[in-house]
Order: structure tokens, then C-alpha cells, then sequence
């Protein structure tokens, strides 16, 4: 099992973060480190001096792993998505995504303005950051609108006899207002304002240091103050960081590790712009496989038409067949999927820091595979004493140990509306996601669970019997999500199909918590069985969430086909366009009435309409 003493001793002394895990694998803490191996050490040393708090949380810690960056500010921002992401017990949970602002620069508008924001959306503004020092951010943005005389007002319409705002007549403005500025002129010093915010800052920096040590000649050191803290404010928003990407973009970064236990794929999340964790995989190759065809080998297996496939797949190396794989993934999304090597740019700087921290795993990568095998031995002895069987005929006749095929159910609705079903499959202690199947519940009306089970389970069997391959392989048990009731429902069903298939129930306690199985009738306590607790907590969690995904997606497009047609001034075209700018109705609910209003053929009085009817809507 996990060492801990013999993983600290491998820490890299590398800014990164953290994560804590408890037996049954959930992460009960994030953490940000300057040096991964002395903030990790101090958890495992002398617990004299340490709060209540964290002697509790160490005692549950029975692993942990860790993720490099090249910056503590990288650390910073990869610690409060991973802490949103996974909310961890002991953790003072960080605020939402409005806690770091960034820099937009409006550039759709004739007269660009530099703005402060905390909401990215596609408006054909350029955005820098997030920053997680906002006072920089407002430093920066007032020495910028100083400098160059940018426009600050919001307004856009400028009628005769308008009359400038003091801005203008303190020189803190050109006075766009006024008519005496060519769109050109203005563009040049948009022009120098972008060419600083991407990072080329010296400039801005020498002139300001100019400027304090001339005040500090003069004595007039409370200015030269104001002076040295703009130029801190630049450097600070000048720091690079990687691990979030302007935009709400999605894609996989895929990174292959040869090591002593053979070959590892370490598979990176991008979802919204950030870096939100990985995933390591074990692959069974030969010395002579080359790394693309072992990335290539991975995606065919990985991928499925039931998960979220992201529209960018970056891998570290180019594929041979990138045409055929991108139009295969391209069928599975519903939309164009890109697969590439990129060679500039912020996505390549996040490709070449994913790279380095595979490097540094790779020892624990090969420790993590045998942690893997052990608990897998473990848990088929489990399922052996509890189920009674061990052995199974191979396709030759000979006898060989169960690799225990689970197939696991859950049923999904909200008050029997758009109720779905879903069926994840485990085999040898490893999720199968190519044999996931979705149902869209056809004959049962309102919220009826059991019905509902037997509706589900009933079409498997069927599909089964008909020669559907999809549905060829018998599992060894079945799990439901649910007690004796949904035990004896689908018991039911498999006995009038003549299918011989032992059933557990997963049953859950007040919290919502996996509690034990219900097997002969009676309820299983794993609290006594912790490795078979956790097999079955992820089973349960993995089946509840894809379930509840589909039906969250069937409800989303309902919601987009109807929701909009009730508001007045919204036909077909708006509707297409809103949807197309924000995504979904969620999306709308955060926008401002003048973000609705410069979506492609909105106006002022239908954005206030529907920014009415969407408010109501809650």
C-alpha cells in the first residue's frame, strides 16, 4: 500500500499543490506549496504545535499526490480550482471564480475601454489574466487609462452639444466625445496597451523607475512611493502563469511515460480555461510500440460516444492517423473535435509544464500500479467471500479467476420529469466507459424508481437476447443504486427473462453517503471492509453521476427549446443567437441587460425583457 514516508523522501523541492487522500480515496484536503517536500514533510512531523484541525485531518491522511508548477502564483490559481472542483472536508473553501479579476480591453468597440472584470464571455473583447492581486489589477488599469488618455465612460452615442466629462479637462482623456479623435490614432495607443499586457513590460517599467528616482531627488517621497508601487503593480500583472487559458476553453492534454512497470498515459483536464486535474492510466505495450501509437491506442479505448469529449486534444507528439482520429471523435461529440502538437503560444508553455510534472511522478506512477494490483487482488477476494465464487472458464474451458463484470444502475429525474437511466460497467476493478449505455425512461409516468428499473433493466435484456453486441457480455452481478425495494424489482424482471444474475443493492445513509449492499435480503455493513468500501463507493458515484449528467443535458435542451419561445420579442433568429452567444439559459441569467443587448439582432427593449423574464425565472 501507499508509503508515505518512502513518498515524502521523493518530493520534489518545486512550487505545485497537493492533495490529500483518506481510505477510501476521497481528497480531504488541497493544498499550495513554494516546496512541495517541506510543506508536505511539516503534516508528518511533530504534531505538538498544530491546531485541532489539522491533527484531525492528518490522522485520516492514508495518501497523497502532488502536481508541479513553475510558479507559486500557478499553485495559487491550480489550488482554488482544484479545491472548487473536489470541495475537500478540510479546506476553508475559496470563494467562486469572481475571486480573481481580469484585464479586458473592449476591442468590438469603436473606441476600445481597459476594464476591469471577473466574467469571461466570446464578445470579441481581449482578456488577460485571471490575477490574483487585484489591488495590481486597479493599479494597472488607472496607470493605463492616465498614460495613453483611454475612454472611460460607457457611453457610446455622443450627440450634439454633449458636453466632455472632467476627465477631459483634467487631461486624463482625449475627449472621444468632443469628435477630435481619429478612430486611427486612437487604435495606435489600444495598439501599445495590448503590446504591454502580453508581457512586454519593460518599457512601462523603465519609465516609471525614471520617474521615482526623480522624485526622490526632489524629496518628494510620498510620490516616488506612488511610483514604486505602479511599477510592483506591473510586474505583478506581467507574471505569467499557465495553468488557466483565456476563455472557457475545453480540451485533454495527453502526455505517454515509459517507466519500470511498462508504459503510463497522464491525461490532463482543461474545462473553462483551467487546469483541474489529471488522471494516470497503466497501458500494456511492447518495447517496440512507438509513443503515438500507444496515445493512439489509448484515445480508441478511452473516448466514448457517453462522455464529455473536450474540442481540443493536445498530445505531446504528432499521431499518425490525426484525420481519422478527429473525425471519429468529431461523430462521438455532435461537433468538431481537433487533435495537434502546439508549438507556440500559452497552450504549448502548458503542454511543456504538464510534461515536466509526468516526469517528476514517474517513480510514483510505478507505485501507484502495484497499489492498484494489491487492491484489486483485495477486492476480488472480497467479492469471492461475499458472492461465493472464484473462478470462471476462459473461452478454451479452463479455469481462471473471476474478473468480477459489474454492471451497475441508477435512475435520474426531477419529480419524474425527463427521467433517465444509467448503466456503468466495472471489470477487474476498472471502469469499462466503452460499454456505459444511456435510457431514456419510455413507458413509466412520474417518479417511480422501481418501475423505472425494471423498464431499464428489461431493455438490456432484451437488446441482449435480440444479438446486439453492445449488450452481448453478461455481467457476474448487478448493482442498483438503491435498497431491498430495488432489489426485488429488478429480481423480478431477470426471473421472468430466465437470467440467473445475482443483485446487490447500494445502499445509502442519511447524508447521502455509501452505507453497504444489500445481498440475500439482508444489508452488508462495509465499514468492516474498507477496500470493498471504497470499490463500491466509486462504483455508486460513478454511476449516479452519469446518470444525472444525461439527464441534465435532456433537461437543458428542453429547457432552451421552451424557456425562450415564452418571452415576448424572442422569435426563432434572436433565439438562435442568444444561444449560440451564451451557450445556455444559465449563461443568460448571469449576463447583464447590455451584455443581451449586443447579441446579433437584440435591442435594448427585447435584452430588458428578457432580462426581466429570466430573473423571475430563478
Amino acid at each position: 500500500m501507499f508509503d508515505i514516508e518512502k513518498n515524502i523522501k521523493r518530493l520534489p523541492e518545486k512550487p505545485g499543490v497537493y492533495l490529500h487522500r483518506d481510505k477510501l480515496g476521497h481528497v480531504i484536503y488541497v493544498g499550495k506549496a513554494v516546496n512541495l517536500k517541506n510543506r508536505v514533510t511539516q503534516y508528518f512531523r511533530s504534531q505538538t504545535n498544530m491546531p485541532a484541525k489539522v491533527r484531525a485531518m492528518v490522522s485520516h491522511i492514508e495518501e497523497f499526490e502532488y502536481i508541479t508548477t513553475d510558479s507559486e502564483y500557478e499553485a495559487l490559481i491550480l489550488e482554488c480550482n482544484l479545491i472548487k472542483k473536489y470541495q475537500p472536508k478540510y479546506n476553508v473553501l475559496l470563494r467562486d471564480d469572481k475571486t480573481y479579476p481580469y484585464i479586458k480591453v473592449t476591442l468590438a468597440d469603436d473606441y476600445p475601454r481597459v476594464v476591469k472584470t471577473r466574467r469571461v464571455i466570446d464578445d470579441g473583447a481581449e482578456y488577460f489574466g485571471p490575477y490574483s492581486d487585484v489591488g495590481a489589477v486597479n493599479e494597472t488599469i488607472d496607470l493605463l487609462n492616465s498614460e495613453y488618455q483611454l475612454k472611460r465612460c460607457s457611453s457610446r452615442v455622443f450627440p450634439p452639444g454633449f458636453r466632455p466629462c472632467l476627465n477631459y479637462h483634467i487631461d486624463q482623456c482625449r475627449g472621444i466625445c468632443t469628435g477630435s479623435v481619429s478612430r486611427e490614432e486612437y487604435r495606435k495607443a489600444i495598439d501599445d496597451v495590448l503590446y504591454f499586457l502580453k508581457g512586454h513590460n519593460k518599457k512601462m517599467i523603465d519609465m516609471l523607475t525614471q520617474r521615482m528616482q526623480e522624485c526622490s531627488k526632489e524629496l518628494n517621497f510620498e510620490r516616488a512611493a506612488e511610483y514604486r508601487d505602479k511599477i510592483r503593480a506591473v510586474k505583478a500583472i506581467g507574471e505569467k502563469q499557465k495553468v488557466v487559458l483565456g476563455g472557457e476553453q475545453d480540451m485533454d492534454i495527453i502526455h505517454s511515460a515509459k517507466s519500470k512497470k511498462g508504459y503510463h498515459i497522464v491525461l490532463f483536464y482543461v474545462r473553462n480555461g483551467k487546469l483541474s486535474g489529471r488522471d494516470s492510466f497503466h497501458m500494456e505495450a511492447s518495447e517496440d510500440d512507438e509513443r503515438a501509437e500507444i496515445i493512439e491506442a489509448f484515445m480508441k479505448q478511452y473516448y466514448t460516444p457517453d462522455m464529455m469529449i473536450p474540442k481540443e486534444i493536445i498530445t505531446e507528439t504528432p499521431l499518425p492517423d490525426t484525420v481519422v482520429l478527429e473525425k471519429w471523435l468529431t461523430e462521438m461529440r455532435g461537433a468538431h473535435v481537433k487533435v495537434y502538437v502546439p508549438q507556440k503560444g500559452d497552450k504549448r508553455k502548458l503542454l511543456e509544464m504538464t510534461r515536466r510534472d509526468v516526469l517528476q511522478m514517474m517513480t510514483m506512477l510505478d507505485e501507484r500500479v502495484t497499489q492498484r494490483e494489491e487492491r484489486r487482488n483485495i477486492v476480488s477476494e472480497e467479492l469471492a467471500s461475499v458472492f461465493g465464487k472464484r473462478t470462471m472458464k476462459d473461452e478454451t474451458g479452463a479455469e481462471v479467476p473471476v474478473k468480477w463484470r459489474i454492471e451497475s444502475y441508477d435512475i435520474s429525474n426531477i419529480n419524474g420529469v425527463d427521467s433517465v437511466g444509467g448503466m456503468v460497467v466495472f471489470e477487474d476493478g476498472k471502469p469499462q466507459r466503452r460499454d456505459y449505455r444511456k435510457f431514456k425512461i419510455r413507458t413509466v409516468e412520474g417518479a417511480d424508481d422501481y418501475s423505472s428499473m425494471q423498464e431499464v433493466i428489461y431493455r438490456r435484456f432484451r437488446r441482449a437476447e435480440k444479438g446486439d453486441p453492445g449488450f452481448s457480455r453478461r455481467p457476474d452481478i448487478i448493482f442498483v443504486d438503491g435498497g431491498l425495494g430495488h432489489v426485488h424489482a429488478v429480481n423480478e424482471i431477470l426471473d421472468a427473462m430466465g437470467e440467473n444474475i445475482t443483485v446487490a443493492g447500494m445502499v445509502k445513509d442519511d447524508k447521502h453517503r455509501t452505507r453497504g449492499l444489500i445481498v440475500d435480503e439482508e444489508e452488508l455493513d462495509l465499514k468492516s471492509r474498507p477496500v470493498l468500501f471504497r470499490y463500491v463507493t466509486t462504483i455508486q458515484d460513478e454511476v449516479h453521476r452519469f446518470a444525472i449528467g444525461y439527464h441534465h443535458n435532456l433537461r437543458n435542451k428542453s429547457m432552451q427549446k421552451s424557456v425562450l419561445d415564452e418571452v415576448p420579442g424572442i422569435g426563432p433568429a434572436r433565439k438562435k443567437a442568444l444561444l449560440s452567444e451564451f451557450g445556455s439559459i444559465d449563461k443568460m441569467k448571469q449576463a447583464s441587460v447590455d451584455e443581451l443587448a449586443q447579441v446579433d439582432g437584440m435591442n435594448t427593449p427585447a435584452a430588458e425583457e428578457l432580462y426581466k423574464f429570466l430573473s423571475e425565472l430563478g
